[in-house]
């Protein structure tokens, strides 16, 4: 027979009872049978601390290294600015092509750099420059000579800003003729692009042309019989070239070369290139009155330049 509990009659005995059931159950009433056993934790104040260790002190040691071994001052390795060649190839040749070209009995030798050129050189030219500066005309380096002015008569003659020409393009004029402006760089582009093509190195090439008329006041010769109208020469616009002086000394005239082959086909083309730049161009197959020069003026024409 189960024994009969009895009932608490009051709060009082409630709170009592409670009491009595955990202290009995104690710290495993919050754990169950078949948990594994919690581990108990400790307090701080358990916990062993590793003990702190002092600094070295290293103020001395840093005097000590300081006076057994001075600073020396870092000396900086000078710049070195490339020095190359014009024209150097700085892309590295693979070593074949460098075996190549330095064992080859065909590769060019290596050779020093020539040295400067002395500043005499540089002084002389531009003594040269300075003085066709200061020789030309019409405004020309490349046209050297000397301001006449205008020149008044007789007559209907004359020539407005007149020149005396002694060179053009390097080329000179002998005698030098007294013309204008214009004619004066007609003969400049003529001697340029024509006369000293056409005779290229023969002879060393062409260095002077031999003038026989310029400035002159009078009529014109080989055309109709008692003509009264006024030569080009009349007005500076007008100048007749008997030869071709040679850097070799020799001159090609048209009286003598003109049917000769070679001398010939010189004279056909610097006949062919006065062309254009002057307005008449007459030779020897022109008439006889021009059998020995080419006579070249700057009039025009409305129907283009007159060349026979």
């Amino acid at each position: 027979m189960r024994p009969i509990l009895a009932v608490p009659s009051s709060r009082a005995d409630l709170a009592g009872l409670l009491a009595l059931c955990l202290a009995l159950a104690g710290p495993a009433g919050a754990q169950g049978a078949g948990d594994p056993p919690r581990p108990v934790a400790r307090s701080l104040a358990e916990v062993p601390l590793p003990r702190p260790v002092p600094r070295p002190q290293i103020t001395g040691l840093a005097e000590d290294v300081a006076r057994s071994a001075p600073l020396v001052r870092p000396v900086l390795r000078p710049r070195t600015e490339p020095s190359l060649a014009i024209g150097y190839e700085t892309t590295p040749l693979r070593r074949a092509e460098r075996d190549l070209f330095a064992f080859s009995p065909f590769a060019p030798r290596a050779v020093d750099r020539p040295a400067s050129r002395p500043a005499s050189i540089f002084t002389a030219a531009a003594e040269r420059r300075q003085a066709r500066l200061r020789g030309q005309v019409c405004g020309d380096p490349a046209i050297q000579g000397e301001a006449i002015g205008n020149i008044a008569g007789p007559g209907a003659c004359g020539v407005t800003d007149a020149v005396r020409v002694r060179s053009v393009a390097g080329v000179t004029l002998q005698p030098a003729p007294t013309i204008d402006c214009k004619t004066a760089s007609a003969m400049k582009a003529w001697v340029a692009q024509g006369i000293k093509p056409a005779v290229g190195t023969t002879g060393g090439g062409v260095t002077r042309l031999r003038v026989i008329g310029h400035y002159s006041c009078r009529n014109r010769v080989g055309g109709s019989s008692g003509s009264s109208r006024l030569s080009e020469h009349s007005y500076g616009r007008a100048v007749d070239v008997a030869g071709i002086g040679l850097a070799s000394g020799r001159e090609i005239t048209l009286l003598t070369d003109w049917n000769k082959p070679a001398e010939g086909a010189i004279l056909r083309e610097v006949w062919r290139s006065a062309c254009g730049p002057f307005g008449t161009v007459l030779g020897p197959d022109a008439n006889a009155a021009h059998r020995d020069h080419f006579h070249v003026d700057t009039a025009r024409y409305r129907s283009g330049s007159y060349c026979r």
